[in-house]
């Protein structure tokens, strides 16, 4: 059986939206994935909408934390998949194990603004779409060729 493929979400805080993906990859990626999450400057929780959401999505998060990127500078990634459009532009360690990497821009949930109901919807809807570009990673055939793995990452980015 092949290693499983060892996938790193990041966010500036590691709070909500990689924790999100954390969650879901660890849940619908089975034995084929290792599901990490981090933050270039980490908030030390794991924000409650996230929670909230893959609670709404019948996800138990498991003990996620929310964690510094250093935490896996010397941990070789297969993926390295950014989603918060400030994580893409900051400086990231150089990742041993050379790993694709991609960028899927998404809306924090954390500052969406509005009532306790609609934030926790939109928290949903972010999840959501996380979920299915993550379908589409799982999906991916991991024995193409590098450069056909990096425009399928970077196409589920867009969807």
């Amino acid at each position: 059986m092949a290693a499983p493929k060892r996938i790193l979400f990041l966010c500036t805080a590691n709070a909500c939206r990689s924790q999100l993906a954390e969650a879901i990859l660890r849940h619908d990626g089975g034995e084929g994935f290792e599901a990490l999450s981090a933050g270039s400057r980490p908030a030390g929780f794991v924000h409650q909408l996230a929670l909230d959401a893959l609670e709404q999505l019948d996800i138990t998060p498991g003990e996620q934390r929310s964690k510094s990127w250093e935490e896996f500078a010397h941990t070789p990634m297969d993926a390295v998949i950014t989603l918060c459009d400030s994580a893409a532009e900051e400086s990231c360690p150089v990742w041993p194990g050379d790993p694709l990497c991609a960028h899927w821009s998404l809306p924090d949930p954390a500052y969406f603004p509005g009532s306790d109901e609609e934030r926790l919807h939109f928290a949903v809807r972010v999840a959501e779409r996380l979920r299915t570009k993550i379908a589409g990673l799982i999906d991916m055939d991991w024995s193409a060729p590098r450069e056909e793995l990096a425009r399928r990452l970077a196409f589920l980015g867009e969807i």
